[in-house]
């Protein structure tokens, strides 16, 4: 307890930094700078972006192009703005709990948090090879997934039945998840268009994402998959282990190289021939063998039922909602809002509603959920 106290009392003695003059520093002999005065404003960046960046690349400019006008920022892009108002979101945080392959998954494996750091790494390396905007890239990749709901792509089966036109996790994300950020028109629609069966994002730096998130997902979900014993990187296809290797860091390495050198001979985003029919493989090999095993389609058969079962209870019940204004039980925004409230939920959320709302004995629950924990 002693030595507690004097750790206490070492961290309360910082509290106030280290004063010289009218300026506090983090420690007593803090030496680094900038070596100059002279500050570097946005508008001074925004034309550095101009002379730097690639001729196709998304320029920022002032405050962005957003759905209400905003004053530009003295010191950040529009874009960066953009990537912050993310990152500090709770849409954002709650993919630390949702599903990316296996629910509730274990301390070593991925979540839909960890999967868009690793998109943005990814998009990034490209973006900046390319000449790119890379803060409008990383806002990009970062929310790319803000609109997925609990329980993997499987709530996008779930939910789809009560949205027009269907439950689209980029869409929704794009146009109802992240709506309160008011985020630039480019941000949202690299977010909107990530997935290949959406029309082509307007940017290149969205189209850098699309390919980035294909990257990420099919090398780390094959890396987890490894790790939990579902499959062996001996029964990869022979264009992946030969072209790419067994390992995470030399497949991630071999697909943004190949996306680089893709670039420098046509100019364009996309990726050389060989290595994109290795993708190709790559993802096919993790959908026969991981996404659709049988353990995998009875954990998003058990999911389908426990998300529609919270929406339909929601929308009966529009009172139980938290932070939506009064609406008629069963009335099309009653369904709207309960949609929005179960697509929002972590996977751990999701199953105790079912549990203290609905009155589901937790053996009915999607397998690997631990609801007490």
């Amino acid at each position: 307890m002693a030595e507690l106290g004097e750790r206490a009392e070492r961290w309360v003695a910082t509290m106030s930094g280290h004063a010289s003059g009218n300026i506090a520093f983090a420690h007593a002999n803090s030496w680094a700078g900038s070596g100059s005065t002279p500050l570097v404003s946005r508008n001074q960046r925004e034309d550095l972006e101009g002379e730097s960046l690639s001729m196709l690349a998304t320029r920022a400019t002032g405050g962005g192009e957003r759905a209400v006008d905003e004053q530009p920022d003295p010191w950040r892009t529009c874009f960066e703005r953009d990537r912050d108002r993310i990152l500090h979101a709770s849409a954002f945080r709650r993919l630390a709990g949702k599903t990316q392959v296996f629910v509730f998954p274990d301390d070593h494996q991925r979540t839909r948090l960890t999967h868009a750091l690793e998109v943005a790494q990814v998009a990034t390396s490209v973006a900046r090879a390319l000449g790119l905007n890379t803060a409008l890239t990383e806002a990009i990749a970062l929310g790319h997934d803000c609109g997925h709901g609990p329980g993997g792509h499987a709530s996008e089966d779930a939910l789809t039945q009560y949205v027009a036109g269907g439950f689209d996790h980029a869409v929704w994300g794009a146009d109802v998840t992240l709506k309160p950020l008011n985020l630039c028109a480019e941000t949202l629609d690299g977010i909107r268009n990530h997935s290949w069966s959406r029309p082509a994002p307007l940017t290149p730096e969205g189209e850098v994402v699309s390919w980035a998130d294909r990257i990420a997902y099919v090398c780390h979900d094959f890396e987890d998959a490894v790790a939990a014993r579902i499959v062996t990187p001996e029964a990869l296809p022979e264009i992946v282990r030969s072209r790419c290797g067994e390992r995470r860091s030399h497949q991630l390495g071999a697909f943004i190289t190949a996306m680089i050198q893709a670039a420098g001979q046509t100019g364009r985003v996309g990726m050389t021939a060989e290595l994109a029919e290795a993708l190709a493989q790559f993802r096919r090999f993790n959908y026969d063998n991981v996404y659709l095993r049988p353990a995998s389609q009875q954990q998003a058969r058990s999911v389908i039922e426990l998300l529609q079962a919270l929406v339909e209870h929601y929308a009966a019940h529009p009172q139980l909602l938290p932070d939506v204004e009064s609406s008629e039980a069963g009335s099309p925004d009653a369904l709207h809002d309960a949609v929005a409230y179960v697509g929002g939920m972590t996977d751990r959320f999701a199953c105790r509603q079912a549990v203290a709302m609905l009155g589901w004995d937790t053996a009915r629950l999607p397998q690997g959920i631990d609801t007490h924990l």
